[in-house]
């Protein structure tokens, strides 16, 4: 069986992962036969977010790792230990973890840093010839550490976002949130899900054909 990994930013679209967007690609996993194994960092998460009233909690602090497992319903690997999971391909859902927790895109735009860990994992699996997917937000991630390749991707149609991409040095390319854009450079594949503010059942479609795509690139 495929073992394909998942990274998570902690629970919850505003201070970690989406948690839609999460659980309807490891059911998509699941059902096309490839077991999903679910990774996060060791760290403590940028802010905690009420997700009620959109404020944020002043004085809590929240361990992304140990708040991934809410989604992975306990079952979630350390970031640092990758290299012992024999993973054959990575898909990282959206959710503003990706853009405060994994990167500090939120703060800093295209001038943003990414976690160590994050960057060797991503490059380790690009250069290893391994399929990548990216979903909502986190392609900005993948721009960030890949730009120099001028990998293609897609973050919907926002232009903000595809103008930050842009200046990363990959290239955007505008698709609707039941499409993926397929890396011409590589094994990448990415969908707008929740950038484009859609149904969870529009949203489920473009994440769904990402993972069939990068399950076809195995």
């Amino acid at each position: 069986m495929k073992k394909i990994g998942v990274l998570l930013s902690g629970c919850g679209f505003l201070d970690g992962s989406e948690i839609q967007e999460t659980v309807l690609t490891l059911l998509a996993l699941d059902r096309a036969g490839v077991e999903a194994v679910c990774l996060a960092p060791d760290m403590m998460q940028y802010q905690v977010i009420n997700h009620y009233n959109g404020e944020e909690m002043q004085g809590e602090m929240r361990n992304i790792l140990v708040e991934s497992a809410r989604i992975a319903r306990g079952k979630v690997t350390n970031l640092k230990e990758i290299d012992s999971l024999a993973l054959d391909a990575l898909i990282l859902p959206g959710g503003y973890g990706a853009a405060k927790n994994l990167s500090n895109y939120a703060f800093k735009g295209a001038q943003c840093e990414v976690n160590a860990e994050v960057v060797m994992a991503v490059e380790s699996f690009y250069k290893a010839g391994k399929p990548l997917g990216f979903i909502c937000i986190s392609p900005v991630i993948a721009a960030k550490i890949l730009g120099k390749y001028h990998v293609e991707l897609t973050v919907g149609n926002e232009r903000e976002t595809a103008e930050a991409i842009e200046a990363m040095g990959a290239h955007h390319i505008e698709c609707p949130v039941w499409n993926t854009v397929v890396c011409k450079k590589g094994k990448i594949v990415s969908t707008p899900a929740y950038m484009l503010e859609q149904t969870i059942g529009e949203v489920s479609k473009g994440i769904e054909k990402l993972v069939r795509e990068v399950i076809n690139l195995l």
